[in-house]
């Protein structure tokens, strides 16, 4: 993408955060501010990283503390067997019932400890702090599990949101917090209870799911797999690496430039190399790279941010969270193995800057989960590999 159209959006993401999130301001030109305009094309040097700022994280932290208690809109997935199991969202899922859908109820809470986490001097951390602990009860986690015990239920949110109960597992534990241990004692049984189904199902499933939402394989398992690693799961690792290596090492010429399809918010190519990268050793990674995606190692690789035409359209504006995925994929390749894609940091950062200042003020459609793929990508911009 060009650096001049770039340019644009950064300071648009500047305006943007200067005015909040009052309509009356919204329609006000607003003073720009230099130093913020400046801070944003910093973040696009090669180079660096995106430092996620205090008052960055104020506003992240804003998307999901506006929707975990928000009980309606719901699309609760659900399977009926009589009318006895029909139910409110609060009742059927006490811990995870807002934010419109249950997995984004779950990693809604994980960019809130995450946010927490790293910055404990938030301007709501107490409130942060007491929604946690409001949601995340030994209780409410019992009764989680008792819902997946239903005969019909028991492939509800397979696989994406018992990924995403493993990332906030995860998160937790990394966290020398005593609410945190707390809570992550609190959401064990949930957790143990997904490692279970990763088990079960892993085994049967003969043929990877290569979409561009929810139900995509690799995503799930590169999730999975930093759970099983930080948790020192030694059996779910080794079975997430055998089906991996099962699914894809012989996978060649991924059509990337088929992609995007227009309700994808994760890469059906970008994410096999995000699995692929945790699980095969350097050099048989660089043998299947030069066969699935060789046009990676051009420095002049590039690829247009997907653009999104109607944000009030729950599914269109995946195509911002495809933006964010994306670069999440490109970033922890390029730092992971900087000799051969350090150059892709560049094309991450274009995509981050392209949606990023889409998330002020966006409407609930993308407002209740485009956090969490923002927060993402900018946490794997700073990892270290």
């Amino acid at each position: 993408m060009k650096r001049t159209i770039l340019l644009l959006w950064i300071v648009a993401f500047a305006a943007v955060s200067c005015k909040g999130n009052d309509e009356s301001q919204m329609a006000e030109e607003p003073e720009q501010d230099s130093t913020l305009v400046d801070e944003a094309v910093a973040m696009l040097e090669p180079s660096k990283a995106i430092a996620l700022t205090v008052d960055e994280a104020n506003k992240l932290a804003q998307l999901p503390l506006d929707c975990i208690n928000v009980e309606y809109p719901n699309k609760l997935n659900q399977t009926l067997s009589g009318a006895g199991d029909i139910g409110e969202p609060k009742e059927l899922h006490p811990a995870f019932y807002g934010c419109f859908d249950w997995h984004s109820s779950v990693h809604a809470h994980w960019t809130l400890v995450s946010l927490l986490k790293k910055f404990p001097e938030m301007k709501r951390a107490e409130e942060i702090r007491e929604k946690l602990k409001s949601s995340l009860t030994a209780e409410n986690i019992r009764e989680e599990v008792k819902y997946f015990s239903r005969k019909e239920e028991s492939t509800f949110e397979r696989t994406y949101g018992w990924a995403w109960v493993l990332k906030l597992s995860e998160e937790l534990g990394r966290w020398e917090d005593p609410m945190a241990k707390e809570l992550h004692q609190n959401l064990q049984p949930l957790t143990d209870l997904m490692v279970q189904k990763f088990k079960e199902f892993l085994p049967k499933l003969n043929y990877p799911i290569r979409v561009g939402e929810h139900t995509n394989t690799a995503f799930a398992l590169a999730l999975a797999h930093d759970y099983a690693v930080s948790a020192e799961k030694e059996e779910l690792r080794m079975l997430i690496e055998k089906r991996a290596k099962d699914y894809y090492l012989n996978d060649d010429d991924c059509p990337i430039e088929w992609e995007p399809s227009g309700f994808d918010f994760l890469s059906p190519c970008l994410a096999e190399v995000d699995i692929m990268r945790r699980v095969l050793p350097k050099k048989t990674f660089d043998l299947w790279m030069k066969d699935f995606l060789p046009q990676l190692r051009n420095k002049d690789f590039d690829m247009e941010p997907a653009e999104v035409t109607d944000r009030t359209d729950g599914k269109l504006v995946h195509l911002d969270g495809l933006n964010f995925s994306r670069a999440w994929v490109l970033y922890g390749l390029s730092q992971q193995y900087p000799e051969n894609y350090g150059h892709l940091r560049a094309l991450a950062n274009d995509h981050v800057m392209y949606s990023f200042p889409n998330l002020v003020g966006d409407s609930y459609e993308g407002g209740h989960w485009l956090g969490t793929f923002a927060l993402y990508a900018i946490q794997e911009s700073n990892k270290e590999i």
